[in-house]
């Protein structure tokens, strides 16, 4: 079985699968990416690696028995895609806590708030294989049991149940 956990940054996808107690081995793709040298240079404006997509596929190819998080994770191959959502305010707060610019948190809790990974990994993998999970008011310890759930069959796909476009 192959997992992909993907949403926004600060919504919780690497504490989560770190927790989570699971038969597979969880692989944090940004790890992944720079340890492996995957990526074609630096974006400036927003002080991160550019992923190359057709390396991590080739890398990720032939890996089974796995989790694999980051906010690039649903653009690979799986057999179920969890997302973590978050409500924005709370995506921004974190993010600013991290030390990220305030652009960039602003950026990311309005691309959290337009369901934009929501609608991408529904586009990959269709909406029948496609749980949410909002991770808002939830510990660390909560989301990680939901995603245990999930890997066991034990939960309908869920994507559509999460909205914040009061944000905008």
């Amino acid at each position: 079985m192959r997992v992909s956990v993907t949403g926004t940054p600060g919504t919780g996808k690497t504490t989560a699968t770190d927790l989570a107690d699971i038969d597979l081995d969880v692989l944090h793709l940004n790890d992944v990416i720079k340890a492996e040298g995957l990526h074609t240079g630096t974006d400036e404006d927003r002080d991160s690696l550019i992923t190359d997509v057709a390396a991590v596929k080739e890398w990720l190819d032939g890996r089974e028995d796995v989790l694999f998080e980051s906010h690039l994770a649903h653009r690979f191959d799986a057999d179920r895609a969890i997302v973590l959502r978050c409500h924005p305010e709370t995506v921004e707060q974190r993010l600013r806590d991290r030390g990220e610019s305030p652009d960039s948190a602003r950026e990311n809790a309005e691309s959290e708030a337009l369901d934009l990974i929501l609608s991408e990994t529904v586009s990959q993998y269709g909406i029948e294989n496609v749980y949410e999970i909002d991770t808002t008011d939830l510990s660390p310890e909560q989301v990680a049991t939901e995603i245990e759930a999930i890997v066991a069959g034990e939960r309908d796909p869920s994507a559509g149940t999460v909205e914040f476009t009061d944000y905008l």
